[in-house]
């Protein structure tokens, strides 16, 4: 059984939690099994937003994530947070752009990213966690491009289709990070 899980997190208005179900739709399209559980605080924007996503092979039992794969966090606080929920040998990958601080851990694989430069180069916030999950799946396998690209077509909304070349080129942007 191949068990997969992520954990992102930062602030609500980062696009958290839309490239976790991108992230999702994406294994989904691979024939695999999938959770995503989002949470966020009550603030519309500005407050907390985390979602798990767990990809497998078998049905899922749970979607809370207790020890994941990995961690992809756009914020400080959410670093601090959530560092501790990675598995030994899991891999961290965080917004330089934002987080000045080093983990703690090191027993842990780390990447940092300019994410949100990339993502301002590109034109919109929202592409950071994108470029994020490009780095993720790039460093880990556990998604291909081919069925992210098919998962824009599938959640963005038809008038935010002439967005999808910036989401590949963040992805794109991202996957050099990882290698």
């Amino acid at each position: 059984m191949i068990d997969f899980s992520v954990i992102l997190a930062g602030f609500g208005g980062q696009g958290i939690l839309s490239a976790g179900k991108m992230a999702a739709e994406a294994a989904l399209y691979e024939g695999k099994e999938v959770s995503w559980f989002p949470s966020y605080g009550p603030e519309m924007r500005g407050g907390t937003a985390n979602c798990s996503v767990v990809i497998s092979d078998e049905p899922i039992g749970s979607p809370v994530v207790n020890d994941a794969d990995v961690v992809i966090c756009l914020n400080q606080p959410s670093m601090e947070k959530f560092e501790k929920q990675l598995k030994p040998g899991g891999l961290l990958i965080i917004d330089s752009s934002l987080i000045k601080i080093q983990p703690t851990r090191d027993d842990i694989k780390f990447i940092a990213m300019n994410a949100s430069d990339i993502a301002s180069e590109l034109g919109a916030m929202a592409y950071a966690p994108i470029s994020m999950i490009g780095c993720m799946a790039t460093a880990t396998g556990c998604i291909k491009r081919e069925s992210f690209e098919k998962s824009l077509y599938e959640i963005l909304p038809e008038r935010r289709h002439h967005m999808i070349p910036n989401n590949l080129a963040a992805w794109d942007k991202g996957a050099e990070f990882a290698g």
